[in-house]
């Protein structure tokens, strides 16, 4: 035991001074180890970019497909048919059947109207007259002097006068005492060399309210016959001015 001692106090100083410098040693390696990786420098990273860049392929839609789901089916030519069908048979059953899709005051109201059309009609076809269906006086030149005929004739306060060159009236329809409004009336006439009037055209007057009034004129005028008289013109022009008074 004592000899264990001793060798231990012997050999004590040497293993203590063998383990500290291991564990010198030791750390001057761990110290070597960080200062080489915190001096390691990092390396560049580099990107290359291409010159062109290609656009994205976009996939072309199915365009068949498209119009298939968008556009619906058209109705068939039999398909239309059979619905207009459908439609007059229902509608031949509302008329058939008792029940009323209107009230009778509106059936009233439209009978109303469809009557006063008719009226309205019937008396418009009544005040349409033709020049030969108006019936008025005449005067007349027979057996009278030419040099004592005048241009001029008097019918109460109304009064009718012509200017036609040379030429005298032989029949002269009086319009006066057939309309009811008064006013004055120019009618352009064209007389041929017989005494004949070929062509009546009056004048238009807005102080007239009566059209009536133009209508007589007019008829009065054309039935106008004057004096034959071969050394006229061909077609002699004048004119014939009535005047009515309101009745």
């Amino acid at each position: 035991m004592s000899k264990l001692k001793e060798i231990y106090y012997r050999n004590i100083y040497g293993v203590m001074g063998t383990l500290v410098f291991h564990i010198l040693l030791f750390s001057l390696f761990l110290l070597a180890d960080v200062d080489m990786k915190g001096n390691a420098q990092e390396e560049e990273i580099v990107i290359e970019f291409p010159d062109v860049i290609p656009e994205p392929e976009i996939p072309e839609p199915e365009e068949a497909e498209q119009q298939e789901e968008q556009v619906p089916d058209q109705p068939s030519e039999q398909s239309v048919a059979q619905q207009n069908r459908l439609t007059n048979v229902a509608s031949n059953r509302l008329a058939t059947t008792g029940d009323k899709f209107f009230d009778d005051d509106y059936m009233k109201e439209v009978e109303d109207a469809r009557k006063l059309v008719s009226d309205v009609n019937n008396q418009l076809s009544k005040e349409i007259k033709s020049l030969d269906d108006i019936k008025m006086p005449v005067e007349t030149t027979e057996n009278m002097d030419p040099d004592s005929v005048k241009n001029v004739f008097y019918a109460g306060e109304s009064n009718i006068v012509y200017y036609l060159e040379n030429r005298y009236h032989v029949s002269l329809p009086i319009p006066v005492y057939l309309a009811q409004g008064g006013g004055k009336v120019i009618i352009d006439i064209e007389v041929n060399r017989e005494g004949k009037v070929v062509r009546a055209t009056p004048r238009n007057n807005p102080s007239v309210r009566d059209d009536k009034i133009f209508l007589y004129a007019t008829a009065a005028a054309s039935r106008t016959v004057f004096n034959k008289d071969e050394s006229a013109p061909e077609i002699q022009r004048g004119t014939i001015h009535y005047t009515f008074i309101a009745q």
